[in-house]
């Protein structure tokens, strides 16, 4: 078969303007800053899974040894306040949140149950319950058991699937009866990106609450929940947070709220006096009442490496990188991979997107394995979508023209080409 002829000139042309990009790009010291992975792999999974900070083998085997080999049960006082204080990292560095307001703990469905019970608490006497169609599977059978739990009625809203939920469609969707409003900052699928200050303009003006999923934004997106007076939030950690497999979630509480938010799984760690051994559950007046059980201490020490990076690196350049790196993703795609049957699922326009990119084939659960034999890793969310997500940190603009020209070649086994539509035109 023959290849557009667009696509190994804008390869060449993409390597050279490539290199130019990462000379001048600031956060260019950084992919050295990770743990090195096989030659030749080329991993745009950040969205399911982070890089691995180089600085985190260490930092786990110092724990390990030193803390708990060494000190033995000694080690577990300094281990006690690891949620607070790792949540208050997270705040300052990358939520744009205020000192006790955040902590980690349990994972993101536990505490999405948690939250959403709490907020139903917060606002006795309405009986509705909000969420979208687009946002991940386990999210909303977590909203729709508590619904059902607690014999409040359950409303879903129709998101457009590349382009994310209408303001429109929200404001009709949302009324004096309703409590929460359960969304994600950034689609799972698409990677539409929902301006969080609008959202809550229209659910505030009904008295209701927000509770956001910010599992694909937190640690790649400029979050300002204080600023834009967030209500509630929860998050994985081992996506663009880069804390590892098994790292326990966040969960935010605006400070006011707290008091009026009681969460339903008691546990000694969310106790006032959590040593006292009281026969009665009195719950912490602090973000604290949210944590349920012991910490996993050693997943949430694994946290800290790629937050140094994240604040060091600062929230704002890291979204510049991030919406550079998808901007580049996107023009290369289109002249070297939509010739060949990809096509854009997501917003068009940058700043409606978040940090990763989705694209449309017929084929796409047999086109991610092929990929996986090329070496470049991404995502397939069934049925036909393919999801790349360049982490800011991580990538190079080289290591895209790399994946583009990979994906080219597996892409040419499964359909034919067609010709490249002219800039500005399209495509015969």
């Amino acid at each position: 078969m023959t290849a557009p002829e667009g696509g190994p000139a804008a390869l060449r042309k993409a390597a050279r303007r490539a290199r130019r990009l990462d000379a001048r790009d600031p956060l260019a010291p950084f992919p050295g800053r990770f743990a090195p992975v096989p030659d030749g792999r080329l991993l745009l999974d950040g969205a399911s899974l982070g890089r691995l900070p180089a600085a985190t083998p260490a930092l786990l085997d110092r724990v390990v040894r030193d803390e708990w080999g060494s000190r033995f049960a000694r080690a577990g006082t300094q281990w006690r306040d690891l949620p607070q204080r790792i949540g208050d990292r997270m705040a300052e560095a990358v939520l744009g949140a205020r000192p006790g307001e955040v902590v980690a703990g349990d994972c993101t469905s536990v505490n999405l149950y948690k939250l959403t019970a709490a907020a139903l608490e917060a606002r006795p006497g309405r009986r509705t319950v909000v969420v979208d169609d687009d946002n991940s599977p386990t999210d909303r059978h977590v909203v729709a058991g508590v619904a059902a739990e607690r014999e409040r009625a359950l409303r879903t809203v129709h998101t457009h699937p590349d382009t994310g939920l209408d303001m429109a469609t929200l404001r009709s969707a949302v009324d004096e009866d309703t409590a929460v409003v359960v969304l994600p900052l950034v689609s799972p699928r698409s990677g539409a990106l929902l301006d969080m200050a609008q959202v809550h303009e229209v659910v505030h003006a009904q008295g209701a609450l927000v509770l956001w999923d910010l599992s694909h934004a937190v640690g790649a997106v400029d979050l300002q929940l204080a600023a834009t007076g967030a209500d509630m939030a929860v998050a994985a950690t081992y996506k663009h947070l880069m804390a590892g497999p098994g790292c326990p979630a966040l969960l935010y509480v605006r400070r006011d709220l707290q008091a009026c938010a009681a969460q339903p799984v008691h546990g000694w760690y969310g106790h006032r006096e959590p040593f006292a051994a009281r026969p009665r559950y009195d719950p912490d007046p602090t973000i604290r009442r949210f944590l349920t059980g012991t910490p996993p201490a050693l997943s949430l020490a694994a946290a800290e490496p790629a937050l140094d990076l994240l604040a060091e690196a600062g929230m704002a350049a890291v979204r510049a990188k991030s919406l550079a790196l998808t901007g580049f993703l996107t023009e290369l795609a289109g002249a070297v991979l939509e010739p060949y049957g990809l096509r854009p699922a997501g917003p068009a326009a940058p700043e409606r997107r978040g940090p990763h990119v989705t694209y449309r084939h017929p084929r796409a659960g047999k086109l991610v394995p092929a990929l996986a034999a090329a070496e470049l890793f991404v995502d397939h969310l069934p049925p036909d979508r393919v999801r790349l997500a360049p982490g800011p940190l991580s990538t190079r603009f080289a290591d895209l023209v790399e994946a583009v020209g990979r994906f080219r070649d597996v892409l040419a086994c499964f359909a034919p080409a067609r010709p490249a539509a002219e800039p500005g035109g399209r495509a015969s």
